[in-house]
Formats: structure tokens, sequence, C-alpha cells
């Protein structure tokens, strides 16, 4: 590489590690606002904030929605015994209770707690919705959230409950949806004329470094001409400073959690057309109603185990205003799957940002070649396979344009000579050299451009896509984190194989790269650029670090093919990708011994 090529070589991987740093940067903000914040927080129960919320002054609305401590609220039991239903189906197991009408707690029978098939060792994913149950409906006139209700009838995939003011049908639908159907007594609806609430229940943050934990909602407001998808771990919203998530996927938990309390309310008054509360692969949304929705309350617990400032759980209240005789709500709660959500409208769960153009056909690909050969780690190989086939003719005639800026070098040398006294005339000359002899002195990096979309898009995939979720491969067990190998024997979360076989490679195609600089400036950049993308890479999902090794190896490759048809085309006496020739010896350099 020439010089400008290796500045821009190294802009590139600066642009790519700044935005890494960047994105896991804001999760280490929000923490640090979040203490700053809890400091001015003022202590009031959720039922003044319904008394302050009800004001018409914009003033005393607006001072309802800043955060709040929370203290809980306890209802008395009812005087009958609780029983429990259950709903079930091929997908999903529901247990619901008489009290409240409620869902208590989501089996999600696809997906394991833990790497490996699902035993009784090792059960099936559960909610556990005891806390915030889904579909506890508050703010009802003479009727308590845990208000005692009758079975009026069940099905294997839907139960009838009832009592004197309510009756409320649930039903089991395929897709992990579960519909809610409630008739409210006409006229004397207690509902009528009040600000009620429904629970979607609520999600605690997995132990990955790199769980996230959000929400998000589909604003209705048309006063920016259309209606917005609102991700509340970033922008304005009141719940930012709170959560974990968005593009930094992850939490370092650096700020001090002394003198803040257990847990926090914020609001959000906006009416919305869908609201998902999520962790890093599960989702428990109120994905459509027949009633508007007015906003929603979510209530955000830290984890009081660790002194850094970390949440623990989010529960999340949708808001309705007068609502009619009937309502039908259905929520989602199962996996982050692209396929499901796009079918409910809420893809953006997925939070690929701008780079959704590639992130959907990428997962799709994945899930195809998946469906061929049924693991994620052969998945990612053909889709290694797929990029270097498409971008083959492009890169192909890149390193063409290396080894012909390599060729070039005795007449680049010869004119840096004849006008090192004339700046300007040497830059026109090497530009009209570079058109003559139809070369692009950039070609060097354009590979690596091409190929940094896909990576942030395969990033991006691997920090929501819940195919991914303990996927294993050869002896890895979860493609969705680094391999972390003897983690008792090494530091940095045990032993990283495929960060290690990348940085190799890194500087094996290096190598391998025609060099049009001197030796010692090729030497430093096979040490840089391995070093810092091993750092890099070393606790990056193990599916990325397969992708990068795989495509070096890829790349090595294609540089040996050229190189074999460049030394059968011209003989043996063809170039070498390292070789240097130096330009031909005038009369006046040799007199004066250059």
């Amino acid at each position: 590489m020439n010089k400008t090529e290796k500045i821009i070589c190294i802009l590139l991987g600066a642009a790519l590690a700044w935005y890494i740093w960047n994105e896991n940067g804001k999760a280490k903000e929000r923490a640090r606002l979040a203490a700053e914040q809890s400091a001015s927080v003022a202590f009031t129960n959720e039922a003044a904030a319904v008394e302050a919320r009800s004001q018409a002054t914009p003033a005393a609305a607006a001072e309802a929605e800043k955060p709040q401590d929370v203290k809980s609220e306890e209802f008395p039991a009812p005087s009958v015994p609780e029983n429990l239903v259950v709903l079930e189906s091929d997908e999903a197991k529901l247990e619901l209770s008489t009290w409240g009408a409620v869902v208590k707690k989501a089996t999600l029978k696809k997906f394991a707690r833990d790497a490996g098939e699902i035993s009784e060792s090792n059960p099936a994913v559960e909610l556990d919705f005891a806390s915030s149950p889904l579909g506890e409906l508050r703010g009802a006139k003479g009727l308590a959230p845990n208000a005692a209700y009758e079975v009026a009838s069940t099905t294997s995939n839907s139960v009838v409950f009832a009592n004197g003011a309510v009756k409320r049908t649930v039903r089991l639908e395929p897709g992990y949806r579960i519909v809610y159907e409630e008739e409210f007594g006409g006229a004397d609806s207690p509902l009528k004329g009040a600000e009620s609430t429904i629970s979607l229940g609520v999600m605690s943050m997995g132990t990955s470094k790199n769980d996230l934990l959000s929400v998000d909602s589909l604003d209705a407001r048309n006063d920016r001409g259309k209606e917005e998808v609102v991700h509340h771990c970033e922008g304005d919203s009141p719940l930012k400073t709170y959560l974990v998530g968005g593009l930094s996927g992850g939490c370092s938990g650096s700020s001090s959690a002394a003198g803040m309390p257990e847990s926090v309310r914020a609001g959000v008054a906006d009416e919305q057309k869908w609201i998902a509360v999520k962790n890093r692969f599960f989702v428990s949304a109120l994905a459509s109603s027949d009633a508007a929705i007015s906003g929603f309350d979510a209530e955000i617990a830290r984890d009081t185990g660790v002194a850094s400032y970390r949440p623990k759980s989010v529960a999340v209240r949708a808001k309705f205003g007068d609502v009619g005789p009937k309502r039908t709500t259905t929520f989602y709660v199962g996996p982050k799957k692209q396929s499901i959500l796009w079918d409910l409208g809420m893809k953006d769960v997925m939070e690929f940002g701008m780079w959704r153009w590639i992130c959907y056909p990428l997962v799709w690909v994945l899930n195809l070649f998946n469906g061929w050969i049924p693991n994620y780690g052969v998945a990612i190989i053909l889709l290694t396979i797929l990029v270097r086939v498409l971008f083959w003719p492009l890169t192909h005639k890149s390193t063409v344009g290396m080894k012909k800026m390599q060729e070039l070098q005795p007449k680049m040398k010869a004119l840096q000579e004849k006008f090192k006294d004339n700046p300007q005339r040497l830059q026109q000359e090497t530009w009209a050299l570079y058109k003559s002899e139809k070369v692009n002195p950039m070609s060097s990096c354009l590979p690596m451009l091409i190929q940094i979309p896909v990576f942030i898009a395969l990033f991006n995939v691997l920090r929501s896509a819940v195919e991914l979720r303990y996927a294993p491969f050869l002896w890895i067990c979860d493609l969705s984190e680094p391999e972390g190998l003897f983690a008792s024997w090494f530091p940095f979360g045990g032993l990283n194989v495929l960060p290690v076989l990348m940085a190799v490679t890194t500087g094996l195609q290096s190598a391998f790269t025609p060099s049009t600089g001197d030796k010692s400036q090729q030497r430093m950049m096979m040490v840089f650029m391995p070093t810092m993308m091993l750092v890099m890479f070393y606790s990056f999902p193990s599916a990325l670090s397969l992708y990068w090794f795989l495509s070096n190896i890829f790349s090595i490759v294609q540089m040996w093919i050229i190189r074999r048809q460049t030394e059968k085309a011209r003989g043996a006496g063809a170039l070498m990708p390292d070789q240097i020739i130096d330009p031909p010896q005038t009369r006046q350099m040799r007199r004066h011994g250059r």
C-alpha cells in the first residue's frame, strides 16, 4: 500500500472502532444521567401521580410525567380461593389466575433456559409475570385489580372469566398471541369516564453482558406527518436514562447506585398504536387494541445486588381513556423473531436502525441456509461464501488494480525524482499516469469498505435475533456470545480462539496484499491491523469473528489465485505481491550516487 491507501485503511478501521465504542458508551451515559436525575426525583406514590395527571394545567401534566420513586401498592386478597387455569399450544403455555383474570406465567416451549436441549434439568424459558400480571386491569370503578372471577367456561386454548361487572375471554392463538375480549356491562361500565390501565407484564434483564432492557412503541401522533417508532432508550424519552439497550446492546454498569431508589416510574402521555417491553431475545407487547391507547407508564427496578446502576426489570402498563362497553386487545409474548414481528407490524422492535435494509434480508438468508442445513454456524459459512461470490468481481478488480499499482512503482519513482522540486507538477503527472494506465490508487481499501456495512448489519442482527441464541457450532456453545473457553483459567472472560485466528489471517492477508510502500511500513501494518482487530473483536459474539475469519480466508485464496494467474500469464519472472522494483538508473543518478 502507498501512504494514501494506508491512511484510508486506518481511517476505515478507526471509524469502525469509533462506531462500536460510541454505541457502547451510550449505555454508560444513560446510567450516569440516571444517577444524577435520581437525586432530584420527587417521592410520590402512584395515586398522587394519577391525581397530578388529571389536572387541567399543562404544567401539572408535565410534572406528573417526571420519573417518580415507586411505592408499592397492596390490595387485600379476595375472600375466595385462587384457582389457576392452564392454556397450552405447541408454542406456549400460560398459567392464568382467577384473581384478576390475568396471566401470571408464560412458558415458551421451544426455547431452553440454558444452552442445550430442553430437559428436566434444563426447562423451557419461563416469563414470570407475578409482580405485574399480564392483563391486570387497574382504574376500573369499584373493581380491584385482583378482583375474584369465576371460570364460566374453558376450551383447550381459551377461558372465559366473569364476575358481576366484567366478562373477560382470554384466547391463546398461534404466533404467541394472547387475545383479551372484554365486556364491561354497557352504561354501568366500571371503565366509563375513568382513566384505566392494563398491564403488559414484566421483563427482566438477562445474565449476558450483551443483554438489554428497553421499551419501544409506535407513536400515533401526526404532528410530524406520520406515525413514528420510538425506542425509549434513546432520544428525549423520559425513560431513556433508566433503560439499557438501543444500538449499544449492553451495559457495563459503571455509575454508582448509591442513594438511588430501588425503582422509579416514568410515563409517556402520547397516543400509541403498540407498546413493547423487551430484553435481548424476548418481548412482551400490546400489539393492538380497538380502543385508543393514550400512553403508558413504565416501572423500572434496579439490581440492588450490585453497587453500580444496572436495571433489573421493566413493567409497563398501557393507559386508556373512556373505554366503550367492549374492548379487544391483542398481546404478543414470545421471541424477537423477525418473521412474526413483521406480521404484527412491529418489525422495528428488532431495532436494526439505519442498517435495516441489510439486516432484514440478512436474517432471511441466515434462516434460509439454516433450513437447508440446520446449523447456524454452517449458515454463517454459506452467508460468507454468498457475500464473497457477490462481490468477487469487485474485489478481483480491486486486487488486480493493487497489483498494477505495484508495477507502476518504477515510473512513480522516476516522476518523484524528476519533479521533486515541483509538487504541483508531480501531482498532475501522477494522476495522468494513473489515468493512462487505468489504475485507481484507492482500490486497495475497496474490499474492506464493501464489507463494513455487512459487518455492522451482522453485528446488529446478532444482538437481537433469537435464532442465534444458544446456537452451537463445533466447540462454540453459543454463537451470540464470545467463546469463553476455560473461563476459570484465562482472564477477560476466557479464551476466545476465533478472534485470534481472525487476527492471524488479517496479518496473512496484509502479507499477500500487493504492496507499493517500503517493507518496513508493510510490516508495521501487518502488526497494527491484526492487533487492532484482535482487541476490537475479542469480546464480540463468536459469530462475528467466524464471519470475519472466513472472509479473510476467502480474500487470501482470491489473492493466491490472482498471483498464480499472473505468474502463468507472464512466466517465471512475474512480479510477486511483495516485490518492489527499483526504477532504472539514469546517468545523472549514477553520477550522484543514487
